[in-house]
């Protein structure tokens, strides 16, 4: 998946850390922020914790792996290997997914089981991040 400049200015933070990062979000979104940082860093046990392009990162060998940020009108789940999030497109109805992204208007529509199990395929795919 590739990000324009457009895109990445969009939703650049200036935060330092993840923490701060959650801080600055909507009363209203920061739970599900929590709640996915949570799972990021029990499922990707061997990935790095960051803030690449001024968004919460996950890497692992200098490669980001599954990043998100909240953008003004939904929360973007990255995931940079594409074969994982086409395994789980099915369970993702009525969401908004792209080639390399899941977008979340309302913290309603997350189902955290069917994350779970996409952050479990994602720090299990030997596929090379796009």
């Amino acid at each position: 998946m590739r990000l324009t400049l457009a895109t990445v200015r969009s939703m650049r933070s200036a935060a330092a850390d993840v923490e701060d990062y959650i801080a600055q979000q909507d009363v209203h979104w920061r739970d599900a922020l929590e709640t996915l940082r949570t799972l990021c860093l029990a499922t990707l046990i061997d990935h790095t914790e960051g803030m690449d392009y001024g968004m919460p990162s996950y890497s692992r060998d200098g490669k980001t792996n599954v990043s998100f940020a909240k953008q003004a009108n939904y929360l973007s789940l990255y995931l940079m290997k594409k074969p994982v999030l086409d395994d789980h497109r099915a369970q993702l109805a009525g969401v908004s997914v792209g080639k390399g992204c899941i977008r979340y208007t309302t913290t309603k529509q997350i189902d955290w089981d069917v994350v779970k199990e996409i952050l479990v395929d994602a720090a299990a795919s030997d596929a090379d991040p796009c």
